[in-house]
């Protein structure tokens, strides 16, 4: 596979990422920043981690706090080349991509068995799918639906840990759905390109074993009206700043 060498966070970060072939996006940078209450020696999971750039971040952020993260990755090609980027920025000893396939059993991690799981998975089972096959893993449910995917996270959660997930605003009632009765303390953040418009993408955050009530976090605005990132989203974006 032919790859780029590429950047996030205004170059803090370097990333291996295909040519031709899925490639990450503003989405996962976000998704990483709202990361919370990870505590030292915790361990993360990243599910359908693609290039990296999830795990990537949170490595960057928590590398002096013994923090192990692991990532799950179906295709060997986007795995080979996360791994090629966590030892260039010097996380080996932290982070570690595994190509693996959670419609199978999973004989390297054990349920039950991580702080926090965090997942982008693929956003439709409807669109059409990508010509390239790579975007097209990473985009579209083929014979594994996104609340199977759910299941699968939730399944990896330890007691009292914490879930968080990016997805299009309409597959909202679909998480809260397959959530409800085995996550609470429910937070949902609208993402919003630009004030005035509907929300394209939203992040449910939850935690196992809680009977917390359900709330709705501040919006968050990518872009301002010129075109511009908004000051929040320049934190984030360029700076790795977190959400909360």
């Amino acid at each position: 596979m032919d790859y780029t060498k590429d950047y996030l966070l205004d170059k803090q970060i370097k990333i291996f990422q295909p040519v031709d072939g899925y490639r990450a996006s503003t989405d996962a940078i976000i998704l990483s920043s709202v990361v919370s209450k990870v505590k030292k020696n915790d361990t993360i999971l990243d599910v359908g981690s693609g290039t990296g750039a999830i795990s990537l971040c949170l490595a960057h952020r928590y590398i002096n706090d013994g923090v192990k993260i692991t990532g799950l990755e179906l295709q060997k090609e986007l795995c080979d080349l996360s791994n090629l980027s966590s030892k260039e920025n010097g996380f080996s000893d932290s982070l570690k991509y595994i190509n693996c396939d959670i419609r199978k059993k999973t004989e390297s991690i054990d349920f039950c068995s991580f702080s926090h799981v965090i997942t982008n998975p693929p956003y439709s089972e409807k669109d059409l799918p990508s010509p390239n096959s790579s975007k097209a893993q990473a985009h579209n449910h083929s014979d594994f639906s996104l609340g199977e995917w759910i299941k699968f996270c939730i399944k990896m959660i330890k007691p009292k840990g914490f879930f968080y997930m990016i997805n299009r605003a309409e597959a909202l009632d679909e998480i809260l759905c397959r959530i409800k009765g085995k996550l609470g303390n429910i937070r949902i953040i609208p993402i919003y390109s630009k004030e005035g418009q509907e929300a394209k993408r939203v992040i449910v955050i939850a935690q196992k074993d809680s009977k917390a009530a359900t709330s709705i976090v501040s919006s968050f605005i990518v872009h301002n009206s010129n075109g511009e990132y908004s000051d929040k989203a320049n934190e984030i974006l360029r700076k790795g700043q977190a959400f909360f």
